[in-house]
């Protein structure tokens, strides 16, 4: 929430594009990774190159996807609508594994949809372009969530991660050049700071997740909905209103209500 937060700051100050941001995460993931690995001598090759990559490709496309909704919408919609994965998530894991999806969580995938459209309160004339980012996000974060899993069954988190960094460190490299805009003084501290408290964000779930199974890890990790509601709200007066509030509650309240469900044994 706090990555969000310094990402707003730069966007709302400057010209400095969403890709830019995101450039500086994976650098600073890049060279955490890497030296995790080194102090623990492991190996740099994956037993499963196919998987890793599926796995950064799906990574890399939501964390682009959920900057640039940062950039075009207010921080509370971006993280509140980023945070929709694990209601996918479920609804879409028994494909891969061909199994039937329950009719329970159905229900829940309209609460959430409920809440997406309190949340965005499209009029059909005009919709945040930043709204469609976020939820496109949390779609494409859902399918890295599953490959993430049947990755882990061949190789370590740790690997995973660092080929997502350096695979988002190069292709972002590229795509940023035609569009890189040289911070000054502050920006460029907001952009490390963006950086290094999305990394910490993740270093610290990855292990909070050795500790605790997936559901409680799920649901704990949607408070991020909440700290970015009130973090937008004092920081950049977002608007938080019922509508917005009531929509909120209900996404919450699915991810809650299916991270309880624990029918398929991959996740």
């Amino acid at each position: 929430a706090v990555a969000t937060v310094f990402a707003k700051y730069i966007t709302r100050s400057s010209d400095i594009p969403a890709i830019e941001i995101t450039f500086f995460r994976f650098l600073i993931g890049f060279f955490v990774s890497f030296f995790y690995i080194r102090k623990h001598g492991d190996s740099f090759k994956p037993a499963q190159w196919r998987l890793v990559l599926y796995r950064a490709v799906f990574s890399f496309t939501a964390l682009i996807l959920f900057f640039y909704s940062v950039q075009y919408t207010s921080v509370t919609n971006a993280n509140m609508l980023n945070m929709t994965y694990p209601v996918f998530v479920f609804i879409i894991a028994p494909l891969f594994w061909k199994q039937k999806i329950k009719w329970f969580s159905v229900i829940f995938l309209f609460l959430t949809i409920t809440g997406i459209y309190l949340v965005i309160r499209p009029d059909f004339s005009h919709v945040n372009i930043g709204d469609i980012w976020g939820l496109l996000s949390g779609i494409v974060a859902a399918f890295a969530v599953i490959t993430l899993s049947i990755a882990r069954e061949h190789d370590s988190t740790a690997i995973i991660v660092f080929y997502l960094m350096v695979f988002g460190f190069i292709l972002n490299g590229i795509m940023m050049i035609p569009s890189f805009i040289m911070p000054h003084g502050i920006q460029f501290i907001h952009l490390l700071a963006s950086g290094a408290f999305g990394v910490m964000g993740q270093t610290l779930l990855t292990i909070g997740y050795k500790t605790i199974n997936a559901r409680t890890g799920s649901m704990i990790s949607s408070s991020r909905i909440v700290f970015a509601a009130i973090l937008g709200f004092t920081l950049f007066s977002d608007p938080l209103n019922l509508s917005i509030i009531t929509g909120g509650l209900l996404i919450v309240g699915s991810i809650i209500g299916i991270s309880l469900l624990h029918y398929n044994k991959h996740l």
